[in-house]
């Protein structure tokens, strides 16, 4: 099996707490009968969720995501996802832990368009 595949099933037992929480609204077709995977492979990058029919993906930041380096990285990194024909939408660890609603409400205000 092709290792990026192997991180991701990896990714997907080891789940962050807010990767979680999201993904208990995502499962099972729940907004607006989309389906969403977690932790795919897109290229060589393996994002936290997709939603293919709707060609968006959901990324989560935690802090070490405010880091120049880092910064740096989810650029190129959302630019190559873009490039293959993707939308990104981020939200913070603490959007999802203190504001759940509204990261909802902006995921189906998306997928309505």
């Amino acid at each position: 099996m092709d290792e990026k595949y192997i991180k991701a099933r990896k990714l997907r037992n080891n789940m962050t707490p807010q990767e979680k929480k999201l993904w208990y609204y995502l499962r099972n077709n729940q907004i607006n009968n989309c389906r969403f995977r977690r932790q795919y492979p897109i290229g060589d990058y393996i994002v936290d969720f997709v939603c293919r029919s709707k060609n968006l993906v959901i990324e989560i930041d935690g802090g070490q995501h405010n880091e120049f380096e880092n910064i740096k990285y989810d650029n190129q990194r959302t630019k190559y996802i873009e490039s293959r024909g993707f939308n990104v939408i981020r939200f913070w660890n603490n959007e999802i832990d203190n504001n759940i609603e509204s990261v909802y409400n902006k995921i189906v205000e998306y997928l309505e368009q």
